[in-house]
């Protein structure tokens, strides 16, 4: 078993992330309007989102809370890395 949680459920949500960034794809071959394309863009970044804060959702209730109970200076460290990638992606 690997030390890490699974993140096997959101498989089924990139797939279908996917299939929308090539459906994205066919509407600029296709030369589709500028506003469908962008709004179909903005599907993709959500449901990314969506996956995103389900996978932190994971590491903090799996991974951040197993390190508050073992381990003080790992705990600084995750809530570390935790802060910068909020930092990075806003």
């Amino acid at each position: 078993m690997s030390a890490h949680p699974s993140h096997q459920k959101e498989l089924p949500r990139l797939n279908r992330a996917g299939g929308q960034i090539e459906g994205v794809k066919r509407m600029i071959e296709s030369g589709q309007y500028c506003v469908d394309i962008l709004t179909q863009l903005r599907a993709v970044r959500s449901a990314l989102k969506t996956i995103e804060l389900s996978v932190l959702e994971t590491h903090m209730k799996s991974c951040l809370t197993k390190s508050c109970c073992e381990d003080e200076a790992r705990r600084d460290t995750q809530l570390a890395e935790i802060m910068t990638l909020l930092k990075k992606y806003e």
